[in-house]
């Protein structure tokens, strides 16, 4: 019987078949996530001398969320997220608003022009925690499925 996260996984794929939405998503997604991080990078304590803002809130409730979807997937994700959260942290926020925007709009196009389906999220917000850990997927194939054998 399939899990939750199984199931979860599964509607995510069904929403993105064609090759331009999949190219649409690997290169929107990343940018996405980085304009968000660099955008919520905003001092809110400062704990031990280190401060805490709203991108580490983020991390750590996504990162929850990521290991409860799949372990080894999930920890890649963190892995990643954090690099992505140390780069555009350091950024202007004219330009990590600029990538947030840009990534919306290849997720747009990847929908209204190549799947022809609206996004994923518009039926379940979940959605927007897997898609992230779809597109690191295509690259690293920790989790097995459809996406290992490229389809």
């Amino acid at each position: 019987m399939p899990t939750a996260q199984d199931r979860l996984w599964s509607d995510y794929e069904t929403h993105h078949l064609t090759g331009g939405n999949k190219v649409c998503h690997m290169v929107g997604i990343p940018l996405i996530i980085a304009g968000l991080l660099g955008l919520l990078a905003i001092p809110l304590a400062r704990v031990g001398g280190v401060p805490l803002d709203l991108s580490l809130l983020l991390l750590l409730l996504t990162g929850c969320a990521y290991l409860w979807l799949d372990v080894k997937l999930g920890l890649a994700m963190i892995f990643f997220s954090f690099l992505l959260y140390f780069g555009a942290r350091l950024l202007p926020w004219p330009i990590t608003l600029g990538l947030f925007v840009i990534g919306w709009a290849f997720q747009f196009v990847g929908h209204g022009v190549y799947e022809k389906r609206s996004p994923a999220f518009t039926d379940n917000l979940a959605h927007l925690l897997v898609g992230p850990m779809w597109v690191l997927n295509h690259f690293v194939h920790l989790k097995g499925g459809k996406l290992e054998n490229g389809t």
